[in-house]
């Protein structure tokens, strides 16, 4: 067996750097990795609670503009009932 030369040895040696620097870039990389998907998830989560709102606030909305319909159908049945009181009222006074 030959004892291993300087070359051979400086070889080893920045080989072994290199892979012990991937290794510590790997396990960040895993670590960013594990924070970006949390991350993701509370957003993920945020959106369907946004989503849930909306949908309330549209069928509040809609149910808004029904209730506004109506009144202002209301309002015109009393208006045209008034001024039918009044064209009463005047005929009763002309006489």
């Amino acid at each position: 067996m030959e004892p291993i030369r300087d070359d051979d040895a400086e070889f080893l040696a920045s080989l072994e750097e290199r892979i012990l620097r991937a290794v510590e870039l790997v396990g960040q990389l895993r670590k960013e990795n594990e924070a970006l998907e949390s991350k993701l998830e509370s957003a993920s989560e945020a959106r369907r609670g946004l989503e849930a709102d909306l949908d309330d606030a549209r069928r509040e909305n809609a149910r808004l503009a029904n209730e506004l319909d109506s009144m202002q159908a209301e309002r015109k049945q009393v208006r045209t009932r008034i001024e039918k009181l009044l064209g009463q009222m005047d005929l009763l006074s002309a006489s």
